[in-house]
């Protein structure tokens, strides 16, 4: 197939709309069930590419979950204990493949961000994890193949429509890179940095230097992650999988700041209070999901209140008051972060430790790189700086007139 006819562009107003090989070969993907829309693509092809890193990079099957062209999370697949079952919706005798257990961690991170979601896999879908997809609500799937069964169960969602891309594992790009904008041809090379520990996490600048193998597999994590998500962008990572995504934001600490309550969030669904809500039985995940997220935020009159929690649960929960939640977040350590670019100041560290963050890795360059150096110095925190010629991992798009569209600059 040398092109393939898109339902509609960014915008549904956006037509005709299409992809093809501009030097006229086949394209690397045959889609096997659906039509994928333009973002679909944006978020298949980038997708792809961060899983394919990460399985390269750490030798695990690995899965990422994508909302328009950023990942709302990415892991890899270690096993499942029972509390992460619990949070993630997932029967404690539920068999997971290592491939399923790395969807599972990449959709738990964020699972409000992730409703609707594109999945990229980076091994042929198995039964197991097709069995997880079946159940959640997502836009499609991009993998490098399907098991007969797999295939059958993903072509049963969305009434037979939802969307099954297979992609040829060997493909690589031209290595360079011609995107339009405005009318204008911008070319450039691709983005084709190694990541890896021997590449990136040499470079220990704090006194602290004990960085263990646990955290560096996270470190890198984050950076791949980051590669492909819109700058300013940060990312905390955990346990093999990201816990906190910030993507998008113009100021560097507004996005350690965002995805630092997402890391947050996440640790809270850990308490048991959260884990043992009274959910009704006909509520569904989705709806539990937004629960929770109101229940462990400021505001959970919205779902507890007298006059509204029967409508969730089957009895009245008990508000989860700012000092228990600080305090289970204090005992948090062991979270990784990373970053796109260098931070400017130190405030970024400071509201990073708050999450507990013990690792950051991040590009050196500023001229206040040794505020930020004494910051982590301040709390014992270990900083990787990537190069010392400032090599970022900046990636940006310029905006559509409802949606951010994948012009990849």
């Amino acid at each position: 197939m040398k092109e393939f006819q898109l339902k509609y562009g960014t915008n549904p107003n956006q037509k005709p709309a299409r992809i093809y090989m501009a030097d006229g070969s086949e394209l690397p993907v045959e889609i096997l069930n659906g039509r994928p829309g333009y973002i679909n693509f944006l978020d298949a092809f980038n997708s792809w590419q961060l899983v394919r890193d990460l399985k390269k990079a750490l030798g695990m099957p690995a899965a990422a979950s994508f909302k328009h062209v950023s990942p709302a999370g990415a892991a890899i697949g270690m096993p499942l204990d029972d509390t992460l079952r619990a949070m993630y919706h997932i029967d404690a005798d539920a068999e997971l493949s290592p491939l399923a257990c790395a969807y599972a961690r990449a959709r738990g991170a964020d699972r409000m961000s992730s409703f609707g979601d594109w999945i990229a896999l980076s091994d042929v879908c198995d039964l197991s994890t097709a069995k997880l997809i079946q159940h959640e609500v997502s836009d499609g799937i991009i993998a490098p193949g399907y098991d007969a069964d797999a295939l059958e169960v993903l072509k049963s969602k969305k009434k037979g429509n939802y969307n099954i891309v297979a992609i040829d594992p060997n493909y690589e790009p031209s290595p360079l890179e011609r995107r339009t904008v405005f009318g204008v041809t911008f070319e450039q090379g691709r983005q084709d940095l190694e990541i890896s520990n021997e590449t990136m996490l040499m470079n220990i600048v704090t006194e602290n230097k004990d960085i263990s193998a646990d955290q560096r597999r996270d470190l890198i994590i984050s950076l791949i992650v980051l590669k492909y998500t819109q700058s300013n962008s940060v990312c905390y990572v955990q346990g093999g999988q990201t816990i906190g995504v910030g993507a998008g934001q113009q100021s560097r600490v507004h996005c350690t700041r965002l995805a630092g309550q997402k890391a947050d969030n996440w640790q809270l669904r850990h308490m048991p209070q959260v884990l043992n809500l009274p959910f009704r039985d006909d509520l569904s995940k989705p709806n539990r999901d937004n629960a929770i997220d109101v229940y462990i935020g400021d505001t959970p009159e919205d779902v507890i209140a007298d006059d509204v929690w029967a409508e969730t649960f089957t009895e009245q929960p008990k508000p989860l008051t700012a000092e228990e939640k600080r305090a289970w977040l204090d005992q948090v350590t062991g979270v990784s972060l990373g970053s796109d670019a260098f931070f400017p100041f130190g405030d970024n560290i400071e509201r990073a430790r708050r999450s507990g963050v013990t690792a950051i890795v991040q590009p050196g360059g500023s001229i206040r790189d040794q505020q930020v150096i004494d910051t982590c110095n301040r709390y014992g925190i270990s900083g990787c700086s990537i190069t010392k010629n400032c090599t970022c991992l900046r990636r940006f798009f310029v905006a559509g007139s409802c949606a951010v569209k994948g012009v990849l600059l």
